[in-house]
């Protein structure tokens, strides 16, 4: 059955599998874990009932999401010493303590204080509660931070040797933690995490607004500031991706030139004024695009902001050195496509909110219910564009890819996919659609969220109006 696939592609695939559906929890759980933060944080300031509220809501979901990041982790994890047992061995000496890092630094608390922010508003007290809830969203950060710091010195190593044994081991640590990729790559993924969460919680808003004007009834204040939160954030972060994207695709091209290329799909080389290539079909075989449509001179404006620049091609890079140019390609493209609408949604509700119709609009709620999704789906494009591109190096230009492999056959490396995919789908599809069935009902103010919870007095409400954009009465 697996005789005409290899096991290093097979292995490749898992990983791809088990690290993509692993990432969209985390995507989710890093912003909501500050979104909780910033929602109690004004209900202690504010004494507003509402926002305990919407925390109570977003609590459920996030204890859900954070259990399936964790599981889907561990799964991931196991993967390096059944499938890439040789990358393990080679590159474990710099790997290895980055991990353990994160583990002491971040994961232990995470999850030392999760018990408390779940449970514990009514044994602990207010205020060392909301200590709990900055402290988790503190460890989901500083996890995002070693999981990108081990991934940027794959993509740009330096601070290392090698041995002669063929294993990297550290020269300078600072250098292998702050190695050139890294802040770019941290910025250019926690705000894409902050803006995946933004989105999802707007398209919650946005599907309780549309169905109180379906059935004629007035808004919940929660769900309208909800949204009004949502799309602010929308509207900060969307722009802010977008310079954090392009300073990282200029970073790229300084140190890793042939994945650029392989990006904007130039097979040649140009000695100025290099098209910025829209669509087209790539074929590695031939060396040429197909069919490109393309804007004259602007691939330099955009990546060295000259447009005389010259720009490297494929041509310039070792045939055995060069990516699969369709999966960085149109993955980019997707991507990027979907920033623009995420901008789109942002000034469409800012234009909205600055003329006091935030919540007015029913086209602008459609479209931010049917952009719940863009987050991930661009999330995940990123990184394909990312992995994709660094091929057919594990270790970018020191260790490729099939020599990173364990000396696995096909059919053992097939039947722990098979597996995964199963209980994958099953697992998280369940855990997905309960998530999405908590989505489905309106934040009660009866709700005590995932532990039994005493009522607090919060004293005499302020007037009624949401932090971010103001509120249409």
């Amino acid at each position: 059955m697996f005789d005409d696939v290899s096991a290093l592609a097979l292995a490749r695939f898992q990983f791809a599998f088990t690290v993509s559906f692993h990432f969209i929890f985390p995507a989710f759980s890093i912003g909501l874990a500050s979104y909780l933060a910033v929602l109690e944080g004004l209900w202690l300031k504010t004494g507003r009932d509402v926002y305990l509220q919407l925390f109570r809501y977003w609590l459920k979901i996030f204890a859900i999401a954070f259990g399936m990041g964790v599981v889907s982790g561990i799964v991931m994890a196991y993967q390096f010493g059944a499938n890439w047992a040789a990358f393990s061995d080679k590159a474990g000496p710099v790997i290895g303590p980055l991990m353990a890092y994160e583990v002491l630094s971040a994961f232990f608390l995470e999850s030392g204080f999760l018990g408390v922010m779940l449970f514990g508003l009514d044994r602990v007290g207010k205020k060392l509660h909301f200590m709990a809830t900055c402290l988790v969203a503190i460890g989901t950060t500083i996890s995002a931070f070693w999981i990108i710091v081990v991934n940027s010195w794959m993509q740009t190593p330096q601070g290392y040797a090698i041995a002669p044994n063929g294993q990297f081991y550290a020269t300078d640590w600072m250098q292998v933690v702050f190695n050139p990729s890294m802040p770019y790559r941290l910025a250019h993924t926690l705000l894409g995490a902050y803006l995946t969460t933004a989105l999802v919680v707007g398209a919650v808003g946005a599907f309780h607004l549309l169905k109180d004007r379906k059935l004629g009834r007035a808004a919940q204040p929660a769900t309208r500031i909800m949204f009004a939160m949502a799309m602010g954030m929308v509207a900060v972060t969307a722009p802010l991706q977008i310079l954090a994207g392009h300073e990282h695709g200029v970073n790229t091209l300084q140190h890793q030139p042939a994945k650029i290329a392989a990006i904007e799909g130039h097979y040649e080389s140009h000695d100025r004024a290099a098209p910025l290539i829209l669509f087209g079909i790539p074929d590695d075989a031939a060396q040429v695009m197909h069919y490109k449509v393309q804007i004259p001179a602007i691939g330099s404006l955009v990546l060295q902001h000259n447009i005389n620049a010259a720009t490297m091609g494929l041509d310039k890079v070792a045939p055995e050195n060069r990516a699969k140019v369709a999966f960085p390609f149109y993955a980019f493209r997707v991507m990027v496509g979907l920033g623009m609408l995420m901008l789109l949604l942002g000034g469409w509700a800012a234009w909205n909110a600055v003329r006091g119709r935030l919540f007015d609009s029913a086209w602008q709620q459609r479209l931010a219910l049917a952009m719940g999704p863009a987050g991930f789906v661009a999330v995940l494009a990123g990184w394909i564009t990312t992995e994709t591109g660094r091929q057919p190096f594990t270790v970018f230009g020191v260790l490729r890819t099939a020599e990173s492999a364990s000396p696995l056959a096909a059919p053992a490396v097939a039947a722990s996919l098979i597996a995964f995919i199963l209980v994958y789908f099953f697992v998280f599809g369940v855990g997905t659609w309960f998530i999405i069935k908590l989505m489905g009902t309106e934040p009660n103010p009866d709700d005590k969220g995932p532990g039994k919870e005493q009522t607090v007095d919060v004293g005499s409400l302020p007037p009624d109006a949401p932090y971010g954009f103001q509120m249409a009465e």
